[in-house]
């Protein structure tokens, strides 16, 4: 009698042109929270008035900054880029979290990191032929 182990599926190829969807849905967050954390490195003035706003210290800005930058790196580069959308996905987690907290109007600012999050998923998704095996959604 003889058992056979059933096969293991194989990413699925991704073709050219969700490929290069995926690379530009991916750019965008890469460069949107790119800038946010080198502003935030830079501690310039209006974003020590948002983290005053939004009910910080000022010194949590530098911290904040080298955090985003190094997790949209881990994004950015293809091997650790599902690590790096899970990181991500936290982190704009705690600014959904905050902007609750403050008051904030739903759609421009408490849904905004929800936006960027599903770009960072939506992009990983097509460029990712792993992410695709797993999460069967297309054919």
């Amino acid at each position: 009698m003889t058992t056979s182990t059933p096969p293991v599926p194989t990413p699925a190829p991704t073709l050219a042109r969700w490929l290069w969807t995926g690379r530009i849905l991916s750019a965008l967050p890469v460069l949107l929270l790119a800038f946010d954390g080198v502003a935030k490195m830079m501690r310039l003035p209006p974003v020590l008035e948002g983290c005053a706003k939004l009910g910080y210290s000022e010194n949590v800005a530098g911290p904040l900054g080298i955090t985003l930058l190094a997790c949209v790196v881990l994004y950015a580069v293809p091997r650790t880029s599902v690590l790096g959308a899970i990181l991500l996905t936290g982190y704009l987690g705690g600014a959904v979290a905050t902007h609750v907290r403050v008051g904030d109007p739903l759609f421009s600012h408490i849904l905004f990191p929800t936006y960027v999050a599903a770009l960072v998923w939506g992009g990983l998704y097509l460029r990712e032929a792993r992410l695709g095996a797993l999460l069967p959604l297309r054919k």
